[in-house]
């Protein structure tokens, strides 16, 4: 059976960080690992214009609003999928890192070619 999109029942705008986190999470310029195997996210991005770029994808600032929100860090750290150190950082467990959102193909915008 296949794992089930999103039990957690986190919002939209949860899961749209989320999903930017576990992007940022696969770009060293962004991320590290700790002992725990888990990701410290330190170096957010800032928009250039309406849009960033982060590893291969593109991120709309539309869709960006809650990397530097605490209550969206708070909502996560309360699931167990981060850790919350606002605004300094947050740390992404192994469960946020596996957590299936739904949103990669809507919100991570990659070339075609």
């Amino acid at each position: 059976m296949p794992t089930k999109t999103n039990p957690l029942k986190l919002n939209k705008l949860q899961l749209k960080t989320l999903t930017i986190f576990q992007q940022l999470a696969k770009a060293p310029e962004t991320s590290s690992r700790n002992e725990k195997n888990e990701v410290l996210l330190t170096n957010m991005p800032n928009t250039h214009g309406n849009h960033f770029q982060c590893g291969d994808a593109l991120i709309l600032a539309k869709d960006a609003t809650g990397l530097r929100n605490q209550s969206v860090w708070k909502a996560l750290e309360r699931k167990g999928l981060a850790r919350s150190m606002f605004p300094f950082g947050l740390t992404l467990t192994e469960e946020g890192e596996r957590y299936l959102t739904g949103l990669n193909d809507k919100i991570l915008h990659r070339a075609d070619y």
